[in-house]
């Protein structure tokens, strides 16, 4: 899955989606958290503060904010890039 198909998910959706890597391919869902940069620590620190809560629902947290920083990233990279061409063009 990419991160955009990700991105359209609702936080309900993704919730799901997660439980069920956690319960039918957790390597895969290994490798989603990995591609999407989620930081260890932070997913570890949260699931050991929050023993009794559903973990898909945390990581959904988790990864729903990653993505927001990772989007929020690609929007100021594209402004700075297309205010670049507009300097060069003037040029």
């Amino acid at each position: 899955m990419n991160l955009l198909a990700l991105e359209k998910l609702s936080s309900s959706e993704l919730e799901t989606l997660i439980n069920d890597l956690i319960k039918e391919d957790f390597s895969k869902l290994v490798q989603l958290l990995y591609r999407i940069d989620v930081s260890e620590e932070k997913l570890k620190n949260l699931l050991k503060e929050h023993p009794n809560e559903d973990a898909g629902k945390l990581i959904a947290q988790i990864v729903i904010e990653r993505l927001a920083a990772t989007k929020k990233a690609r929007e100021s990279f594209s402004t700075k890039s297309s205010s670049i061409e507009d300097d060069a063009e003037r040029l």
